[in-house]
């Protein structure tokens, strides 16, 4: 079986499946498509179906900007680039795929700066708009990624470390109202919690469409706002790294994150609930539980041992945010919770902006293992879609609000890569993990094996997993072997570093590498350090387990 979907995965190309181009700018697009080698190939074709429908689909989605080449949209109803998805966490995902797309996308947001240092919150082909500040992923860590991921243009870097200062300086002068440190909130849209209870009885826009202007009238507001606050922390950690990549002084950004910090956990954390809530006019807690928790996580708050407990307490509870599939927008405890998404709404619905910004958290604590059960049933759900909504059913996992959103497209190209394909990583290192998609829902087959290929500096790498294990091949050679269940970590030349437990269970075997087989035994998050012809453990967390109540 192996060697069928050998032939299968180097008999298919992208050009083929997506079928006829619709616009003179697909060609480019696709150019950089067939640089990154990309392809996939699965045992099901319903599932290889999906995946070259979403890449069809997102063409529509890059389109030409005027002075900008050719950028990224959000699709959909949603004509243009936001910065709180579309210019961040989705233009991050894309660099992996369509680097040029997503670094004129980036550019876009710093060419379109104001005079006074605010960011548009959206650029559209009527041009760019500033009514708010829409604000989720933190830009400069979405840019400092694509900057190490692809060949380090420092004049890029440059040009948005200027934009990404001055816009610092726009918010603390604007944004903190109270003098509290935190950032504050002056409307639903600030955040894109578009009908979510931690709003109601909120504007949805600032006072007189002005992003420095809150509604003097208004009983609740400003709000002193986390996940703001959490985007400047982390924002500011980055900016850091990035002033000493460019040759200066990061000390300054340090101690501002650090401020920043500060005044997230002395105004926003709960310590009994262990929840981040915005505090109101009065200083009182809005006491929704919302995403707000997984984007201040998503921001690098705290380490591991506080992940581990919002993980036990929060996103791996069924009665809170971990549905069939996670993670909802509001936790299902909670009496305002409204499972329905048929509408754009942050009320409840698993929202795809959510599912793709999850996996920074988990990874950036080691939780490899718990993510993939986020993976499963969301790649289950993707591949009986034919829309790629905005929302999805928290329990069925059918499509709901708008069509041909990009972040859901994106989340397709993300979740196989990191769970079965070959993803490059921070500039260093390529992920090769031997994991499948499951049959999740009603035994309705997903992918029992699947073919990946990427190319990376000359070499054409291509990763083949069935249950059996997975098969590397270098440049059309047999390179490498392993177990199912493992993830193997090489630096860009393929030389192996490290492997990752990626299952509960321990995974035992050998990996056949250069002529030899290195017998081992891993656990569920366990790393092991390739040395001298054999490994060591270097990190042992155990697994967190998902709970009930």
């Amino acid at each position: 079986m192996t060697r069928d979907i050998l032939q299968q995965l180097r008999e298919v190309t992208a050009d083929d499946r997506i079928g006829v181009l619709k616009k003179a700018a697909d060609r480019g697009a696709m150019e950089q498509w067939r640089q990154s080698g990309v392809a996939f190939a699965a045992s099901s074709e319903a599932m290889e179906n999906v995946y070259y429908s979403g890449l069809h689909k997102l063409m529509d989605c890059i389109v030409p900007m005027d002075g900008n080449g050719h950028v990224l949209h959000e699709g959909g109803v949603y004509l243009g680039s936001w910065l709180e998805s579309t210019g961040t966490i989705s233009a991050e995902l894309l660099s992996r795929f369509m680097p040029e797309v997503a670094e004129a996308t980036f550019r876009l947001f710093a060419d379109y700066q104001r005079e006074d240092g605010l960011i548009p919150y959206k650029v559209t082909p009527a041009g760019p708009a500033y009514r708010q500040i829409q604000m989720v992923t933190p830009l400069a860590r979405s840019v400092w990624n694509h900057y190490v991921q692809n060949g380090r243009n420092r004049m890029f870097l440059s040009s948005m470390y200027q934009a990404m200062s001055r816009f610092d300086e726009w918010l603390a002068s604007r944004r903190d109202t109270r003098g509290t440190g935190c950032v504050e909130a002056f409307c639903t849209f600030d955040t894109g919690h578009d009908l979510s209870p931690r709003f109601w009885h909120i504007p949805d826009t600032p006072h007189l469409d002005d992003a420095a202007q809150c509604n003097p009238d208004s009983p609740l507001l400003p709000f002193l706002a986390p996940d703001l606050t959490a985007n400047v922390y982390c924002q500011r950690l980055y900016l850091s790294r990035i002033a000493e990549e460019l040759g200066e002084d990061g000390a300054e950004w340090e101690a501002k994150a650090a401020a920043s910090r500060q005044s997230l956990f002395g105004h926003c954390y709960d310590e009994e609930d262990e929840f981040f809530y915005d505090r109101d006019r009065g200083g009182r807690f809005v006491r929704v539980q919302s995403d707000v928790l997984l984007r201040v996580l998503a921001c690098e708050v705290g380490d591991r041992d506080f992940f581990d407990a919002a993980l036990r307490r929060y996103l791996l509870n069924t009665s809170k945010f971990f549905a069939k599939y996670p993670f909802t927008s509001i936790a299902m405890d909670d009496p305002r919770f409204d499972p329905f998404s048929s509408y754009n709404t942050w009320g409840g619905s698993s929202n795809f902006l959510s599912i793709i910004r999850a996996p920074h958290s988990f990874e950036h604590h080691g939780r490899y293992v718990e993510l993939t059960w986020v993976m499963l049933p969301i790649l289950a759900a993707l591949s009986r879609m034919t829309r790629f909504a905005q929302t999805l059913s928290p329990w069925t996992g059918e499509e709901g609000y708008t069509e041909t959103y990009s972040p859901a497209i994106l989340c397709l190209l993300d979740y196989v890569e990191r769970l079965c394909g070959i993803m490059p990583v921070a500039g260093e290192e390529l992920w090769f993990t031997g994991l499948l998609p499951y049959d999740m829902d009603h035994g309705q087959e997903v992918a029992h094996e699947t073919g990946y290929r990427r190319a990376v500096d000359g070499a054409v790498y291509e990763l083949i997993t069935t249950r059996q294990g997975a098969v590397i091949y270098r440049d059309m050679e047999e390179y490498m072997a392993f177990p199912f269940g493992v993830r193997v970590i090489t630096d860009r030349n393929g030389q192996l570093l490290k492997l990752i437990g990626m299952s509960i269970r321990e995974v035992g075997g050998s990996i056949c590498y250069q002529g030899q087989s290195l017998p081992f035994t891993i656990k569920g998050n366990e790393q092991l350090e390739y040395a001298d012809g054999g490994f060591s453990s270097i990190s042992d967390i155990g697994v967190v387990l998902p709970e009930y109540r």
